[in-house]
């Protein structure tokens, strides 16, 4: 009988149907993420690849995911942790700013171990080895539990024997309130990080979400990441920004004008914050006159030093969606136009005002101002927006206006011709007291000094022109938009050649 069950088993083993997978009608079709040790094996197995690993401020918590894994022998060329910070200087020098939570001396912790590896293993005796360098500096939590913390961590490596390096280079905020759950946190980032890097770099955005696998987006923050290097070179960074924000991981991101993705609190910290919210599709004159004549109020405000002032031009996801979805490419436009009249952009998933404002007084408690149009304004006063909050539109507008913020309205022109001002605009009756209060104690100025013939202009006008070939747009867009759109065909726009044809 024995013998029979087991001749048995040894011929169902070998039956092709036997390795199939077990599956029932009900299953659901899922990701399997591989598990952080199963992520660690498939590098510390890979007889070629080979870095080194330092990590400042929260301990080595990424490596030690690889010794626990068993096989880093092959691996792990350095672990180190220059805690001390007259050790680290005389590793990697010394930063300008005397900081040591910078992307400056992340890059230079890179930059250095790689030479290292490069110096001292030589291409004859290892001509298959795939270099890399990992690196954090970071501060956790400090003992009064005030300042969460925050850090920067990134990998400059190679996918192939001799090739030249690729970077991703990330910021990340804690939102836990314990420093061993931080460290914890980072341990698991900084692998998936370097799974991610060898094994999805071909899929940048797959690339940015696996780096939540094993994570909960309550327990960390990505509000920058930069990628560089051969393997990225169709890779626009500010692309990945915006998928920062769509999948969660961030409320906002901000990027320069030279496209690449910059820390907010780098641009902010205790500036004087002016901020035009719009669609910008595409950015028109009116924009700019706004913007102009709104920065030129700000400056003279008491409190405001013309030298500390920054200028934010703000694009909501809501402004992005187009039937549900966004549309990147529209967003791509938009940036390129931005960019191309030296702007600084933020990307936001802020619907309400107030909650911009909260978002700016993070890095600033200098005086802020916002300029608008009447819409805007109006919408700002309906009482729908707010039904969310437990205090209401009251509880939203102490938030909004107790940062000695200022609004700046620009006037809107009527059918009749007249002018709608802060003198005249009309808002819910419920709310007519309210606007009174605020613009009584001059949280509401008047846009006096503008251009009457930007009057009627609207985003909206000139992409229906654009769109169905029309004449005469070009003469509503700043200088040089409208030549940047034709050659770079924004907006469904046609090629500069056909345009002239017509």
């Amino acid at each position: 009988m024995f013998a029979t069950v087991k001749l048995y088993l040894c011929e169902n083993d070998v039956n092709p149907n036997s390795m199939k997978d077990i599956t029932y009608t009900g299953d659901s079709d899922f990701e399997n993420i591989p598990s952080l040790k199963d992520k660690v094996l498939r590098i510390n197995l890979n007889a070629d690849i080979y870095g080194t690993f330092s990590e400042i401020g929260a301990g080595q918590e990424t490596v030690r995911q690889f010794f626990r894994a068993g096989g880093a022998s092959g691996t792990i060329a350095k672990a180190m942790s220059a805690y001390d910070k007259d050790f680290s200087d005389a590793i990697y020098g010394i930063e300008d700013d005397k900081r040591y939570v910078t992307e400056a001396r992340l890059r230079k912790m890179l930059n250095h171990e790689v030479n290292l590896m490069e110096e001292r293993i030589t291409r004859d005796k290892h001509p298959n080895k795939i270099f890399f360098s990992y690196a954090n500096t970071v501060a956790t939590i400090d003992f009064a539990k005030k300042y969460k913390g925050h850090g920067w961590v990134g990998i400059k490596y190679q996918v192939g024997p001799g090739e030249d390096y690729n970077d991703i280079v990330l910021h990340i905020r804690f939102k836990e309130t314990d420093a061993r759950l931080q460290q914890e946190t980072l341990g698991k980032l900084g692998t998936n990080l370097i799974y991610g890097a060898f094994y999805k770099y071909n899929q940048p955005r797959k690339l940015l979400r696996y780096l939540y696998d094993h994570l909960d987006k309550d327990q960390l923050e990505i509000d920058t990441i930069n990628f560089s290097g051969p393997v990225f070179k169709n890779v626009d960074n500010r692309l990945m920004s915006l998928q920062l924000v769509k999948n969660g991981m961030t409320d906002a991101v901000m990027f320069a004008p030279d496209g690449n993705n910059v820390l907010p609190a780098r641009v902010l910290y205790k500036k004087n914050i002016l901020t035009l919210r719009g669609s910008f599709r595409p950015v028109t004159k009116v924009n700019m006159d706004m913007l102009e004549k709104s920065l030129e109020m700000f400056v003279k405000e008491n409190k405001v030093d013309k030298e500390k002032t920054q200028v934010v031009f703000e694009i909501t996801l809501s402004n992005l969606r187009a039937e549900g979805k966004i549309d990147e490419q529209d967003f791509m436009d938009r940036a390129k136009l931005l960019c191309s009249l030296g702007q600084t952009v933020l990307i936001s998933n802020f619907q309400e005002y107030y909650k911009l404002v909260e978002y700016f007084s993070q890095y600033s408690k200098a005086r802020m101002g916002l300029a608008m149009g009447v819409n805007n304004l109006v919408d700002i006063f309906d009482e729908k927006y707010y039904r969310h909050l437990s205090g209401g539109i009251l509880e939203a507008f102490g938030k909004l206006f107790y940062k000695d913020l200022r609004v700046y309205l620009y006037p809107m022109q009527n059918d009749d011709g007249s002018l709608t001002t802060s003198e005249n605009l009309k808002v819910h009756p419920r709310m007519k007291e309210l606007y009174k209060f605020f613009k009584y104690n001059g949280k509401v100025v008047d846009i006096t000094d503008f251009d009457t013939s930007n009057l009627s202009v609207f985003s909206r006008t000139v992409l229906k022109m654009i769109v169905n070939n029309e004449k005469g747009w070009e003469a509503m867009l700043p200088e040089g938009v409208a030549k940047l759109i034709k050659e770079k065909s924004l907006f469904g726009c046609e090629s500069e050649e056909i345009l002239h044809k017509n």
